[in-house]
């Protein structure tokens, strides 16, 4: 138990400690702190109490305005921190408890705070056999929905950084070509397919040097932690540019992401089995240790003009075909090298039932049918207004681990 009260139903309780960037009114500074129940614990000011053999020598990385000097130093410091973190903040522990001084200038509460956290790249994978195979039925036909390599490695593009965005960030509804009547010329205009991509997606730290590919059996050294994302996607400009080099600016407007980073030290105690894959994959892909996990993950969309937010689908990450530990190491297989604070995302996460589909793409199948809001409302596509809320947590015995809401609301398009 933390000395700090936590609610049961609190996403930030002592068993996850998750890592974020936050400043305060009354300091603007960017510094590292940790989410504890409704409070952030600010590690710049507790520097000094980190005495581990690994992270005592770079008690300067909780100065730095962003996470990838942390994240640099590699696994070992990060199990250390972790494990100082959880004894500071025991009920049984009075370093921290008892000193009113230090616990006023280094414990803040939610009410003024100012949380940012964006990475230095980005690759987004396609990891979900059931949105791969609904997606495929749509475009290609029952019996070509999935591609010969889909089951054979996972498969990825490398997107970007830079439209990385923070939860609660509005998303302006891009513009584009596209081609409504296949036979006749395209047009440009606002996007009126724009979607919602229900993702997670892990923070690498210690990266690999150009030329040096991460070994399976080494690539969770090189996961620091994960958040929720919503890769947000206009299909209409998509579908008509893809060919033949894919994803470009369908998907480049705007990516969102949950502002705090859970440790995968906290994810562990929920793994499971990972799925069975047939055919096996080649040698340098397999493992055989649990790696994936039980996290229940939920979208709620509150349309422009409705009172209240409406639950649309629900779904687990226990859904994905591909582990992390495989994207990884497929991504970095051929040499190329990763970076500390790099993001690689899992790709759209639905389940075999409507219930559980991650996009309104599979929702509406297409367009085809209407998705029932209530109050009157229905959609296919997301309309101007609608705010989109991903949420996510696993479920211990009277605690959560959890990641915050990931958020955000659709502005109109900007005339052209």
């Amino acid at each position: 138990m933390s000395f700090i009260k936590v609610d049961a139903a609190s996403d930030f309780s002592i068993h996850n400690l998750p890592y974020g960037i936050f400043s305060t009114s009354d300091n603007p500074k960017h510094r590292i702190g940790v989410a504890i129940g409704d409070h952030i614990l600010d590690l710049s000011v507790i520097k000094s109490l980190f005495q581990g053999p690994v992270i005592s020598k770079h008690q300067d990385v909780f100065d730095q305005p962003t996470l990838n000097a942390f994240m640099a130093l590699g696994y070992e410091a990060w199990k250390e921190t972790r494990k100082t973190l959880q004894v500071l903040l025991s009920d049984c522990e009075g370093t921290l408890k008892d000193d009113v001084s230090l616990r006023s200038r280094s414990v803040c509460a939610w009410d003024s705070i100012f949380i940012r956290i964006l990475p230095c790249d980005y690759t987004d994978f396609y990891s979900s056999r059931d949105h791969a195979t609904n997606v495929g039925i749509m475009f290609r036909g029952k019996e070509n929905a999935l591609m010969p390599n889909w089951l054979r490695l996972p498969v990825g593009y490398h997107g970007r950084a830079s439209s990385v965005i923070v939860s609660g960030t509005p998303i302006r509804r891009p513009s584009g070509q596209t081609r409504p009547d296949q036979t006749k010329p395209p047009v440009f205009g606002p996007s009126k397919q724009l979607d919602i991509e229900l993702e997670m997606a892990f923070f690498v730290g210690g990266g690999n040097r150009l030329g040096e590919p991460i070994p399976i059996n080494k690539a969770h050294e090189h996961i620091f932690g994960m958040v929720l994302m919503n890769d947000w996607s206009a299909r209409d400009i998509q579908s008509w540019e893809y060919v033949p080099l894919g994803p470009f600016l369908g998907k480049n407007f705007g990516t969102t992401i949950s502002p705090w980073v859970v440790p995968m030290e906290a994810l562990l105690p929920f793994a499971e089995p990972n799925p069975v894959q047939d055919p096996e994959p080649l040698p340098y892909l397999q493992h055989h240790d649990a790696y994936t996990f039980n996290i229940n993950l939920f979208v709620s969309l509150q349309g422009a003009g409705l009172s209240r937010k409406l639950i649309q689908l629900w779904t687990e990450i226990n859904y994905m075909y591909w582990t992390m530990k495989q994207q990884l190491t497929h991504h970095t297989v051929n040499g190329c090298n990763v970076r500390p604070g790099d993001l690689l995302a899992s790709g759209t996460i639905s389940g075999p039932d409507p219930e559980s589909f991650g996009s309104m793409l599979e929702l509406s199948w297409r367009g085809s049918k209407t998705i029932d809001l209530g109050g009157g409302q229905t959609r296919t596509f997301l309309n101007d207004g609608d705010e989109v809320t991903i949420t996510g947590y696993c479920q211990g015995d009277g605690y959560r681990v959890g990641f915050g809401p990931c958020r955000g609301t659709v502005l109109p398009a900007l005339s052209n």
